[in-house]
């Protein structure tokens, strides 16, 4: 199954040189163990687009869609055979980035 694993942070500074480290060490160890799907870090929320087009026209707004202490500064698609695997893993990204994380599965 297939979780997506998204860092939350309140601050729009970059990673450390320590953290980044410790973040490519657990990106090859989920390679290695065929936990890796695919992963990014996002920029600065204040560089967002926001394109709302439910309506007639497409309304462009720029900026975040919420206003909010802590956003959403990176993650993580990983395989795992269950609940409790991806959530062991999450664990351990949360140490490498030291940043909250939320797992979520994929329907």
């Amino acid at each position: 199954m297939r979780y997506l694993i998204s860092v939350i942070h309140d601050q729009a500074g970059l990673a450390t040189p320590d953290e980044h480290a410790a973040i490519d060490a657990f990106n090859d160890r989920l390679r290695t163990e065929g936990h890796w799907v695919f992963a990014g870090g996002l920029a600065s929320p204040d560089t967002a687009t926001v394109i709302d087009n439910r309506g007639g026209e497409a309304l462009i707004t720029d900026g975040h869609f919420l206003e909010s202490k802590e956003y959403l500064t990176g993650f993580w698609i990983i395989e795992a055979p269950d609940l409790d695997v991806a959530l062991k893993l999450a664990a351990e990204g949360s140490r490498a980035c030291d940043r909250r994380i939320e797992v979520r599965p994929f329907q």
